[in-house]
């Protein structure tokens, strides 16, 4: 059973930084792709980012391209968001996910195991 566990939430300010992070049982991350998305209120789960196996390749959604990295360490079974310059349409829960996959994926349907979430507020 994989098991992951988000961490790092909390309420800012617009303009602040958060770093998210994601960590996994056992040492599965070596092999499974790492995405990153949210859900704010009233609205349906959506990408955020997503890292290959390796690190090598990161994909972005559009609304955090440039703000927002991605990263992982697969010794520490741990993958990160970095959330800079945030506004207040960050707010939303963020879930990472994994799954074993060869090439980035930005589907939740296509993600096998989640998290249970962390709430990120940005107030104005």
């Amino acid at each position: 059973q994989v098991t992951l566990v988000e961490s790092g939430g909390g309420l800012v300010q617009a303009g602040d930084s958060l770093r998210l992070s994601c960590a996994t049982s056992g040492r599965i991350l070596s092999s499974h792709v790492m995405g990153w998305f949210r859900q704010a209120p009233g609205k349906e789960r959506e990408f955020v980012a997503a890292i290959s196996r390796s690190g090598a390749s990161t994909y972005f959604a559009d609304a955090v391209k440039g703000r927002f990295t991605i990263s992982r360490d697969n010794a520490k079974n741990t993958g990160y968001l970095q959330m800079n310059s945030l506004t207040p349409e960050d707010t939303a829960v963020y879930y990472c996910a994994t799954v074993a996959s060869l090439r980035i994926l930005t589907l939740p349907v296509d993600y096998d195991y989640w998290g249970q979430g962390t709430q990120v507020t940005v107030s104005s």
